[in-house]
């Protein structure tokens, strides 16, 4: 699914379960997540870990990157939880959702909607304090890591603590009502986030309608 366009994924534990139960289980999640997008040449540029859900910022470099390296996450992660808790059957709601990203519009509200989770959940009060996203990573950079972070979000600053300085003052910021629900909509719709000209491009790209129809009678025969 269009190789170079970054896209938000996300993926919901069945019946909106828990999908994490203990600190290994995301442990071992991020250990799949690195392996299976090096395996499937996929850029993980965000994430966060929630107790029931996961969010993903990633754009694949190849045809197909992104289902390979979701379907092969999905399959290892759930034979550990299978394992460790001698369960059985599925662990997760369904297939995940995918949306596309618009570059320059809209990626930096991405790793802002991502990150900020936690927060709009009321776990942390800044997004860097919890441990199981990439908002460290990028707020208070100190070690290596496998995110690999977007041309857009690089032009932020020229060295990482530069970027990182810049992006505590969008992070601090919380997203307007009008854009969580944009974002939402799109994943849960499966279509483009971004402007119309980014939309109209995707739709000559695939040879498909990716935007909503509008509400109404349908036209006749």
């Amino acid at each position: 699914m269009s190789p170079g366009i970054p896209q938000h994924l996300v993926q919901r534990g069945n019946n909106r379960e828990s999908c994490f139960f203990a600190e290994e289980d995301y442990l071992t999640y991020l250990q799949w997540l690195e392996r299976a997008a090096s395996a499937y040449r996929v850029a993980i540029h965000a994430y966060v870990l929630m107790p029931n859900h996961v969010h993903i910022l990633a754009t694949p470099a190849v045809e197909g990157g992104i289902s390979k390296m979701m379907q092969y996450l999905g399959r290892q992660y759930v034979q550990h939880v299978n394992r460790t808790y001698r369960r059985s059957g599925t662990l997760w709601e369904r297939r995940f959702l995918a949306s596309l990203i618009d570059t320059e519009c809209c990626l930096l509200s991405l790793y802002r909607y991502i990150e900020a989770n936690p927060v709009r959940a009321g776990i942390v009060i800044a997004p860097e304090q919890y441990r199981w996203s990439s908002a460290k990573a990028h707020l208070a950079p100190n070690g290596a890591t496998f995110l690999v972070d977007h041309d857009r979000f690089l032009r932020l600053g020229e060295t990482r603590q530069a970027r990182a300085r810049a992006y505590v003052h969008l992070a601090r910021e919380p997203l307007h009502d009008e854009v969580l629900a944009e974002i939402r909509s799109a994943i849960r719709h499966g279509v483009p986030f971004g402007s119309e000209r980014f939309s109209e491009q995707i739709e000559r790209q695939t040879g498909r309608r990716v935007r909503l129809r509008k509400p109404g009678r349908k036209p006749k025969r």
